[in-house]
């Protein structure tokens, strides 16, 4: 029997910043997780133990997205842990500024391979379980480069291709799920502040900038995201399917 009071959730890139946000706010004792790094092992145990403190049974993985066996090994693991998956966060990616006539083919590929492709993989190989869940949410994680581009003296071309790709799939995953209940949302952070160790893709300088080309005047913070991600996993989300929220003060308005 499925328990309509407990879910699993699957967090792609957990270690730190975003996705370590969204498990410290979603761990409690009615929460599986499943958390996921690409190499920051130790990041992510310091991230579990957090997870654990606060109720939650917590099972850890490494593997690189881009790989395209990994999204289903994730899949199978939190399966054998917990016995059904309810819910997804795809919150793993990489930016790059890498112009046109200096990426490579292969660069695009991989972009593509680590964020789309790692978003197909996790929810075709999920798509028994949250058919079947009573609970059932997926939620991914895109960027305002795939809407702006240049503010603040940035430019992501193949970063922006996956991020907007993602959110293409969202949309179609959305309508394909609706009948069952389990709504699929993507939600768009804009500049937003690294924590945990997390990459930094552009110079302090640039931080600035993006302060001054965002409204409200501050950097977007990591536990903003989380907290419209928690609200599109609970319980209260449930007719709200498709959409794409923007959690960027104001960024991409103009």
């Amino acid at each position: 029997m499925i328990d309509t009071k407990k879910r699993t959730l699957i967090i792609t890139g957990a270690a730190s910043g975003i996705g370590a946000a969204i498990a410290r706010r979603c761990a409690g004792p009615e929460t599986n997780l499943m958390l996921h790094t690409g190499k920051n092992a130790e990041a992510l145990t310091a991230v579990a133990q957090d997870c654990t403190s606060k109720g939650a049974k917590v099972t850890t993985a490494i593997g690189d997205l881009a790989d395209p066996a990994i999204p289903a090994q994730l899949v199978s693991q939190a399966r054998n842990s917990f016995g059904q998956i309810d819910q997804i966060v795809s919150n793993a990616g990489k930016a790059s500024k890498t112009p046109f006539g200096q990426f490579s083919h292969d660069d695009l590929m991989r972009d593509f391979a680590m964020m789309p492709g790692a978003f197909a993989g996790l929810v075709t190989a999920a798509l028994p379980d949250l058919e079947a869940s009573p609970w059932g949410r997926v939620v991914a994680i895109s960027s305002f480069v795939a809407h702006v581009h240049g503010k603040a003296g940035t430019s992501f071309p193949t970063t922006s291709a996956a991020k907007a790709a993602i959110e293409a799939l969202v949309d179609a995953l959305a309508l394909q799920l609706a009948p069952t209940g389990t709504t699929v949302n993507s939600v768009v952070p804009g500049f937003t502040r690294k924590q945990g160790g997390g990459h930094l893709a552009v110079s302090t300088d640039t931080l600035s900038a993006a302060m001054n080309a965002t409204p409200t005047g501050r950097l977007t913070e990591p536990d903003d995201i989380a907290a419209t991600v928690a609200f599109l996993l609970s319980h209260e989300a449930a007719q709200i399917t498709g959409a794409t929220l923007h959690v960027d003060g104001g960024l991409t308005l103009g």
